[in-house]
């Protein structure tokens, strides 16, 4: 049985609520590392993948050399496992050198922080964004929601670059939006397979003037990074395991509020039922201009008990008018 630890403090139950599954999950942060062994080509990628993913607080990178990592070794994936879960990473790049596999790069995908499915490529060519010029002007902005073109049916027909293409996506997806504005689209990648090898580039979008249409004429620049990559191994998650890290909730409809509705301009409007209130019977407070009045009333009523003669034998008797209604009535 796990035993749950509850947070002590405010800032710690906010961190495991940010955490918490949710129906709309947040974006999934990327986590870079490096073996042992590394070239001075893999560190290169890995700093270029760290700038097209920092917008946001998005990658996280670790500049410290990690040699218990072997994710296609049996317990390698103790250590990675551990990082993910520290700081709440989904996706992953770990970059190593050797003589055996140089150059190597496995990228993969976690679920519940262990690890899904990963690839093993191997970099064969490599221009960094500092070759080829990525600070001028056609250099994409940061944080901006990349396109992506794939070229030719491998993509579709084979099972490995299926799964490549299926990582690709996820790595650069972003946050999910429900539109985008088209001026903010400034950078593709082209995708291409060719025998065994993929032709990965990042290129720039330019609009620029055309003669012939209205319409602005699209060129493309390359802006980096550029790879040429092949397949070295694979490793898909089981048919359960991935049916389970697939699975959506089902979004239960919003409960509707009584007497409560939503209008473009002002807002949220309720409306609000009260009883009828009996406001003759309730005890309020008298006003001073009430009480003159009622001094003024009874003076008038007994200056005119005071003119009305009394008959003789009725046996009525007449009051001495006093001093205070003797002065109202002069």
């Amino acid at each position: 049985m796990l035993r749950i630890v509850k947070p002590k403090t405010k800032r710690a139950k906010r961190m495991l609520e940010k955490r918490a599954p949710k129906v709309d999950e947040n974006v999934k942060r990327l986590m870079l590392l490096q073996g042992t062994k590394s070239s001075s080509l893999i560190k290169n990628v890995i700093s270029d993948l760290y700038h097209l993913k920092k917008a946001g607080g998005a990658a996280v990178k670790f500049s410290r050399k990690n040699d218990n990592v072997r994710p296609f070794e049996g317990g390698g994936e103790t250590s990675l496992e551990f990082l993910s879960a520290k700081t709440d990473c989904s996706l992953f790049a770990f970059g190593t050198h050797s003589k055996k596999r140089p150059n190597n790069l496995v990228i993969g995908r976690m679920y519940d922080h262990h690890v899904l499915d990963m690839i093993e490529l191997g970099v064969d060519k490599y221009q960094s964004i500092a070759q080829l010029g990525g600070g001028r002007k056609a250099a994409p902005q940061e944080g901006s929601k990349p396109c992506f073109a794939f070229l030719g049916d491998a993509f579709e027909s084979k099972p490995e670059l299926a799964h490549l293409k299926e990582m690709l996506l996820d790595f650069f997806r972003g946050e999910e939006v429900e539109t985008i504005n088209v001026g903010g689209l400034d950078r593709v990648f082209v995708c291409a397979a060719a025998g065994d090898k993929v032709y990965l580039r990042h290129c720039g979008i330019e609009l620029k003037k055309s003669d012939e249409s209205k319409f602005p004429r699209v060129e493309l620049v390359e802006v980096g990074p550029c790879f040429d990559i092949s397949i070295r191994r694979s490793r898909k998650p089981s048919e359960d395991l991935r049916r389970e890290a697939m699975k959506m909730p089902l979004k239960t409809a919003k409960k509707k509020v009584k007497n409560v509705k939503g209008d473009s301009l002002q807002g949220k409007i309720g409306k609000i039922y009260m009883p009828k209130q009996e406001v003759e019977g309730m005890a309020l407070a008298k006003m001073k201009g009430l009480k003159r009045e009622r001094r003024q009333a009874a003076a008038a009523k007994a200056a005119a008990a005071a003119d009305t003669p009394a008959k003789e034998g009725d046996g009525s008797v007449v009051a001495e008018e006093t001093p205070t209604q003797k002065k109202a009535r002069l």
